[in-house]
């Protein structure tokens, strides 16, 4: 598949704070535009490394005017969804796709446990009916590990079955593979991407259609090749190994941080906190160490 053919490589987008704890939208609006410019096709904004469980309407509407201003939107642009109930989810859907962006990224309600399928799809049916004519290009997001509500392939079934053309995929952030190959096996035709970096190019040599990922607010074109070659990168186990030792918001936000010469990236908002600096010198020295072997590919 080319380029056009497949989703491709969308970057999970940090969200800067102030001090204060407002939404840094300078520094939001230069690490867009990096990403996009080391190999990224576009952005997601509000998921979970962007911290966008603690977002609301007013951070989000700012956020996407200060993006879809600055020229990025449409198909570079999504949005996560992360609501328990209906009228917040349209809402958050809403917003986004006002603002043009080319799909969304919608997790299931994560208070209760234990949800049936089929109030799972009463739920996500009622959410994509809130939304009305404008509702497009939904990726249903399977992470429980964060949700601890898992999304059946027999419920996404039932989903694009009701909904079709506004399904548009599947992001599988289980990290697992029997999963992904589930969602290939049974929703070949839909996107399926792959949240768990280190098993990419094989999941992209399986059908695979790309990536919302965090490792690619650090370094895109690690991951670009894979997408769109189905070469894989010897570096990407390492660095995704390292990271995951840490917490691994605060550690990616402090690598970004890294990456752009300043401390202010490393910000994280309540409930999470700072890396402290000492893991923080720490993790800086052993992803240089990591990366040192593959600076000569940078933006290859």
């Amino acid at each position: 598949m080319n380029k056009q053919e497949i989703f491709g490589l969308s970057a999970a987008l940090i969200t800067p704070f102030t001090a204060d704890g407002a939404v840094d939208l300078a520094r939001l609006l230069r690490h867009a535009q990096h990403v996009l410019a080391e190999g990224a096709d576009g952005i997601t904004l509000f998921g979970t490394t962007g911290e966008g469980f603690s977002l609301g309407l007013k951070d989000r509407a700012r956020m996407l005017g200060a993006v879809t201003g600055s020229g990025i939107g449409g198909h570079k642009l999504n949005a996560g969804v992360s609501a328990t109930t209906v009228v917040d989810a349209v809402e958050q859907a809403r917003l986004a796709l006002d603002f043009g962006a080319r799909g969304l990224l919608l997790a299931p309600p994560y208070y209760f446990k234990g949800i049936s399928d089929e109030g799972l799809y009463a739920w996500f049916a009622r959410v994509i009916e809130g939304m009305g004519a404008v509702a497009r290009g939904i990726i249903l997001y399977h992470i429980p590990g964060q949700t601890a509500v898992p999304l059946s392939v027999d419920l996404v079934g039932k989903l694009k079955q009701a909904f079709p053309g506004v399904i548009a995929g599947v992001k599988d952030s289980s990290g697992d593979k029997a999963t992904t190959e589930a969602f290939l096996a049974a929703h070949g035709e839909l996107a399926i991407l792959v949240g768990e970096e280190r098993y990419l190019g094989e999941a992209m040599r399986k059908g695979a259609q790309g990536s919302i990922c965090g490792l690619a607010n650090l370094a895109p074109w690690l991951l670009r090749d894979v997408i769109h070659k189905g070469a894989d990168n010897p570096l990407i186990v390492p660095v995704v190994n390292l990271i995951t030792s840490y917490p691994v918001l605060p550690a990616v936000k402090a690598l970004v941080a890294h990456v752009h010469g300043d401390d202010e990236y490393a910000r994280m908002r309540a409930p999470l906190v700072d890396l402290p600096a000492a893991e923080r010198s720490a993790l800086v020295r052993a992803y240089e160490a990591v990366l040192a072997p593959g600076q000569d590919r940078k933006r290859a």
